[in-house]
């Protein structure tokens, strides 16, 4: 069975446009409003649903994403739950999703079962931010992994021996930071993006993708054409942190977010 991940990215391909990665927190700001939210991100056009697995401790995320989280999990977010969202988003839509997680939550529900069961719901990949890729292969038990692409996560310090490696290993993207730091800490993104993607692609062909510090529609056009995709995060999170009590989050988050999708597909015309 084909991977929603890889052919969207082959359809992208065939288009030469850029993805459009979403990241928000599943269950932020309550259940109901957060589905909605994720399905209208799929409406006004994201390519890619991420979703950040509520954590108590997410150490490499900023401010506003650890609000988020917080959020989620006051109002009952949980593992199980998640796998009911995902069921639930499947029954109307079709829009790849990645889980952005700490290994604390997949470990503690059963690795092997989080990847069946989150693959079984309808999810497609999963970046594990705390899991070096190289200790998969040292765990028989963490091999056990089938059913979820294996995000790769690089960063502009990451070493050229190391890159290279994590590069040959990558599948279906690769998530690319701007910047070093933590989520939602830069106000934009690096000049020197073109440099870290051309790095990157010399070992592989796997679509290269680019967050951290993208907030308006001029630096996602501009990420757009030095990569194969621009991944917001932190400035969604902070639309929804905002309006959280508003019946109309899911259409400001959408508005809010139409530009910066727009100027991504544009953006090669």
């Amino acid at each position: 069975m084909s991977n929603r991940i890889d052919t969207t990215f082959q359809r992208l391909r065939e288009q030469n446009e850029a993805a459009f990665v979403a990241y928000v927190c599943a269950g932020d700001p309550n259940l109901d409003a957060s589905l909605a939210t994720v399905r209208a991100l799929a409406d006004a056009g994201a390519d890619v649903i991420e979703l950040g697995v509520p954590f108590s401790d997410p150490q490499a995320d900023g401010i506003v994403n650890q609000l988020a989280a917080e959020r989620a999990l006051k109002h009952g977010m949980s593992v199980p739950k998640l796998m009911q969202f995902i069921r639930d988003f499947r029954s109307t839509h079709d829009t790849a999703i990645v889980l952005f997680t700490y290994l604390n939550p997949v470990y503690a529900y059963g690795y092997e079962q989080f990847h069946s069961d989150a693959a079984a719901a309808g999810a497609d990949g999963i970046l594990l931010l705390d899991l070096p890729p190289d200790e998969i292969s040292q765990n028989k038990e963490l091999a056990c992994s089938e059913g979820l692409k294996h995000i790769t996560l690089i960063s502009p310090s990451t070493p050229p021996e190391r890159m290279q490696m994590l590069a040959g290993q990558s599948e279906g993207f690769i998530y690319a930071l701007s910047r070093m730091g933590v989520t939602g800490a830069q106000a934009a993104p690096s000049a020197s993006v073109g440099s870290l993607v051309a790095s990157i692609k010399k070992h592989t062909d796997t679509p290269v993708c680019v967050g951290f510090g993208i907030n308006t529609a001029e630096q996602a056009a501009a990420v757009a054409l030095a990569s194969d995709g621009v991944v917001v995060g932190s400035a969604i999170v902070h639309q929804i942190a905002e309006n959280a009590t508003d019946p109309a989050l899911p259409e400001i988050v959408s508005a809010f977010t139409a530009p910066l999708i727009n100027a991504t597909k544009n953006s090669r015309r």
